[in-house]
């Protein structure tokens, strides 16, 4: 028998994207990847507020006016939320904030790096030329990125060595307060989950642990990591990623979709307002041309050694990543860079993805009315 139902018509979704600012990032993309002789790369600004994407812009990308043309299927993939990547030390504000929201730190905690350890049979050691052995403190393990310092905090948290309850206690934080290894439920198709190692099974377990605490080993995607950055310097409180805004009615007006907190607690205040200060130090130091007087401005670099399909690392090709935020008295957003292989010469995160961040933290603070610090 025939059965007619009449059509319904679809509704019209708004999206929490600024056009005027998605075009911005696009440029700034584009031009930062030229700088750094790169091919390609992605960036996910998000609302620290509520987990609203800004923009998210990829490069190489197609006109969907000209969608027909396009030769290469690739490009119709979304890299921010189907590419994961080894993140590197970007991954270290994180381990800080769980050493100190456990209490295995304290906040002016020095501690004697050696400059390297002995895992499983491997050394790990410093990439940056300050890294040698001397007394470090928790904000040095930041601002001077040290794989080492990231590692000593990962054996604080099992009590001062590399053990069972370290790991479980960082895998819980990974897994259930930042919501690596499962998707974060962003309305776009082929969300990639990521990788997150398991604390009890499989092979080297404290190495990889200690490898995790700086970025190597484990995988998230650009929007995973911007919302879990959000969730740490936004006083605590996990936001989902989300596109969408909400729905128009028959009449054209805006039914706002409920906006709420999929975890709580993340990490104490009183630890978000810590990072905050590490992290303000870190662009103070380390990234001269995002620091703006009058303004809360914060980040962290990250350059991850790429897998080698054959196993191991390649010693010569590198991601560089940038993670950080700006606002006044509050973090207002989150601006994940990722840049894939770049040629130009030094540190990927610091020579690639940092003046990315500095050009896009800029163009927000003077287009996009962003708050400044109470006088």
């Amino acid at each position: 028998e025939n059965v007619s139902v009449d059509p319904v018509d679809g509704k019209d979704i708004v999206l929490t994207l600024d056009v005027s600012m998605q075009r911005q990032v696009e440029k700034s993309l584009a031009e930062g990847l030229k700088n750094a002789q790169s091919q390609s790369g992605s960036v996910v600004v998000l609302d620290a507020r509520s987990g609203a994407v800004k923009a998210l812009a990829n490069y190489p990308t197609y006109d969907p006016a000209a969608f027909r043309d396009v030769s290469d299927p690739a490009l119709f993939s979304n890299p921010a939320v189907s590419s994961p990547l080894e993140p590197g030390s970007v991954m270290k504000v994180l381990t800080v904030a769980a050493a100190l929201d456990t209490g295995s730190v304290s906040p002016e905690q020095t501690y004697a790096d050696p400059s390297f350890y002995r895992v499983d049979g491997y050394t790990i050691t410093n990439i940056e030329e300050n890294g040698g052995a001397a007394t470090r403190s928790v904000s040095d393990i930041l601002r001077f990125s040290l794989n080492t310092g990231a590692t000593w905090l990962l054996m604080q948290m099992g009590g001062g060595t590399l053990n069972e309850q370290g790991r479980k206690t960082w895998h819980e934080y990974m897994t259930n307060r930042y919501h690596f290894g499962s998707a974060t439920g962003i309305e776009q198709g082929f969300e990639a989950d990521g990788v997150v190692p398991d604390p009890l099974e499989g092979f080297g377990l404290n190495l990889q642990f200690a490898n995790s605490s700086f970025g190597q080993g484990m995988t998230v995607t650009p929007v995973q990591m911007a919302a879990a950055v959000a969730s740490v310097v936004n006083g605590g409180t996990y936001y989902g990623p989300t596109l969408v805004q909400g729905e128009l009615d028959s009449d054209g007006a805006l039914q706002k979709k409920e906006v709420l907190p999929q975890k709580t607690s993340v990490v104490a205040p009183s630890v978000s307002a810590q990072l905050r200060t590490y992290m303000n130090n870190v662009v103070a130091n380390n990234n001269r041309p995002a620091y703006r007087s009058g303004y809360n401005i914060g980040g962290k670099t990250g350059t991850a050694q790429m897998a080698n399909p054959a196993g191991g690392y390649y010693d010569d090709r590198f991601n560089g990543t940038y993670v950080g935020y700006v606002g006044g008295d509050t973090p207002e957003y989150v601006i994940m860079v990722r840049v894939d292989e770049p040629k130009i010469g030094g540190y990927a995160g610091a020579k690639a993805a940092a003046p990315i961040f500095a050009t896009i933290s800029n163009m927000l603070i003077d287009n996009f009315n962003v708050a400044r610090v109470a006088p």
